[in-house]
């Protein structure tokens, strides 16, 4: 499908990438994963002809037709609908030689153009667009708005939905997440799970990655290599590789100390069964890359607050909104120090507009809002970045926060931030996305917050940044709450989610797998029909309402024991496969047999998982129905 030989790649005197030799084959979804910089985009450029090598070749099958998500915003009075329907350029062609064929009155071209029209699926396209933009949640009554309506980041949406209804043999997406909320991001999990043809993903949204890639292509240090399995399977034997190579340094001990302390502190106080268990699964998961951590060159600390009083903001039967419209009612929040909130629900909802309302941006319109004296908010908005001047210097910026500071206190807060030597004198504009948010966080934590609201603040960190953002969250004693597409950081830093739905503030009930299953199943509910119509139910008789209810509670039980069953053989296959992977001497042998054994490792904890999934659903289902 794809090749790369010998493949050498420069920018300007720099070379990304040194002696690429791999093939890409049909159907493989492949993760390009690395730091900043590395040549993740500059591959696709590659890929797409818009640049060629220094050496060496690329090659790909004549007539493949390829499809990427363009960058630019777009910029047309054109129903939304109608732009995304454009990205299916072979229906359009269809639809146009029809309709001069209807003028000619050509009975033989008319018919051919309906036959090629029904062989693409042309009829349902128009459907298919719909669907595909309210998964991209945008709500039915907007689809036919003009492109020109929507926000920057609603029409980048727009773009993704255009380049998805093409029917490429070769889709290649570069941080497809970035405009999303969680619920946009698993809608388009599922449609990438779906597509039959090969796809090229650049993401460093780690749970999306494992989800969707089934190989993984790691750029570092001008190498490129492509393994098999997901991101975590990558992760998992790079980490193997690291160990190998010598032995474990002082760092690296010094790294997994500082994340059993984190270990401890989670299992001490999660007040849930099966929040706990999630946080279990996060532990073992950084417990087996510690190297690769280790590996990072990025690490920052929080500074810690002076005061942590309690509680930091007290909100009841609170109201929000804008002008004349209320967007949420009824809030009945407390935030105490510690706290670790993720806010969740599809956008638009009111998650940014609950934040500002917590960060004092925007006022109360009815309700009690009660703000402790000493509280102080540090604010990562979601155009933070836009906030920064590009004509002055990381170390100008820390002056006018803070004129009294010497140089050298304030050059020692950017070294923390990993902005070192004459880096703290250049301009911000030539930065790159992820130095500006290093730099905008920086400034966010530097007075000693003890409340962090974090809007979206990954979309632009690499995944070391995202990792080092996880370690100093989790080691900050203020309170968070935390609004983010990336599911891994909600996961592994929150202990409670919040969701923002339908003008009303929740706690929810679960972890965000339990929020994913909600989201499939919310899309399924039956709507209230105002009264117009019974319901199947009550035009049944008592007794047989009664004898409906036992055989449903029989089905329950029948269901949750088939569970337990299918739980208990998981764990034992668990068991066997963790003990063929401890086994003295495993990584010793063939790699290939050790590739095998760590496949079969993932697969059997996956099932693990799934069946946990389905006995705990079964559990539900039954205790409800008792209760």
């Amino acid at each position: 499908m794809l090749s790369f030989s010998n493949l050498r790649l420069r920018r300007g005197p720099r070379v990304l990438i040194d002696g690429l030799s791999a093939t890409i084959h049909r159907g493989q979804r492949v993760g390009f994963v690395g730091r900043n910089g590395t040549g993740k985009s500059s591959l696709f450029a590659l890929i797409q002809g818009e640049i060629s090598p220094d050496q060496g070749d690329v090659s790909l099958p004549r007539n493949l037709l390829i499809a990427s998500v363009a960058q630019e915003m777009p910029h047309t009075s054109a129903p939304a609908i109608e732009y995304v329907l454009d990205g299916d350029a072979e229906l359009r062609a269809v639809e146009a030689d029809l309709r001069e064929a209807e003028i000619l009155h050509d009975a033989n071209r008319i018919g051919h153009g309906h036959e090629r029209l029904h062989a693409i699926g042309g009829y349902a396209a128009s459907a298919r667009a719909a669907r595909m933009l309210d998964g991209l949640g945008f709500k039915p009554d907007t689809i036919n708005n003009p492109v020109d309506s929507f926000s920057g980041g609603w029409r980048m949406r727009l773009n993704l939905a255009r380049v998805l209804m093409t029917r490429a043999d070769l889709l290649l997406l570069d941080e497809p997440t970035n405009h999303l909320d969680i619920d946009a991001v698993v809608w388009l999990q599922n449609w990438l799970l779906a597509y039959e043809g090969t796809l090229l993903l650049i993401s460093h949204d780690r749970e999306f990655l494992d989800a969707v890639c089934t190989h993984t292509l790691h750029l570092a240090e001008s190498r490129a290599t492509l393994y098999t399995g997901n991101y975590s399977q990558f992760e998992r034997l790079r980490a193997d590789r690291l160990a190998q190579q010598a032995a474990v340094s002082a760092a690296q001990q010094r790294t997994i100390a500082h994340l059993q302390s984190f270990v401890d502190r989670f299992k001490a106080s999660a007040a849930k069964a099966r929040q706990a268990q999630s946080r279990v699964k996060m532990i073992e998961r950084i417990k087996l890359v510690a190297p690769v951590m280790a590996d990072s060159e990025f690490s920052f600390d929080f500074p810690q607050p002076d005061r942590l009083p309690s509680p930091l903001i007290r909100l009841h039967d609170a109201a929000v909104g804008y002008g004349e419209r209320t967007v949420l009612s009824n809030i009945k929040l407390s935030l105490e120090p510690g706290q670790r909130i993720g806010l969740v629900g599809p956008n638009g909802e009111g998650k940014s507009t609950l934040v500002k309302l917590l960060a004092g941006e925007l006022d109360i319109r009815d309700g009690e809002m009660t703000r402790h004296p000493d509280l102080r908010v540090g604010y990562f908005a979601q155009h933070q970045l836009e906030q920064l001047n590009p004509d002055a210097s990381p170390l100008e910026h820390f002056r006018e926060l803070d004129p009294k500071k010497g140089e050298q206190e304030l050059r020692s807060v950017l070294g923390g931030f990993n902005f070192v030597g004459d880096r703290v004198f250049e301009k911000v504009a030539p930065f790159s996305g992820g130095e500006k948010a290093r730099l905008a966080l920086a400034m966010v934590v530097y007075r000693k917050p003890n409340l962090l609201l974090l809007d979206e603040p990954t979309n632009h960190l690499d995944l070391d940044m995202r990792q080092a953002l996880e370690l100093a969250l989790q080691d900050f004693n203020g309170a968070v709450v935390l609004v983010s597409h990336d599911r891994h950081l909600v996961g592994a830093t929150c202990d409670q989610l919040i969701r923002v739905c339908d003008g009303a503030v929740g706690e929810f009930d679960g972890d965000l797998d339990d929020y994913a299953r909600w989201l499939s199943t919310r899309g399924n509910a039956p709507r209230n029909d105002g009264g117009a119509g019974k319901s199947a139910s009550a035009d049944k008789s008592p007794r047989q309402n009664d004898k409906a209810q036992k055989k449903q509670e029989r089905a329950l039980r029948e269901a949750l024991k088939k569970a337990e069953v299918e739980l208990e053989q998981m764990q034992k296959a668990m068991q066997l496969a963790d003990a063929e992977v401890a086994a003295p001497g495993f990584f010793n042998q063939d790699k290939f047999k050790v590739l095998a054994a760590t496949q079969r490792q993932t697969e059997a904890r996956r099932k693990l998982d799934e069946a946990e999934a389905r006995w705990l659903a079964a559990a539900e289902a039954v205790e409800a129905l008792s209760g």
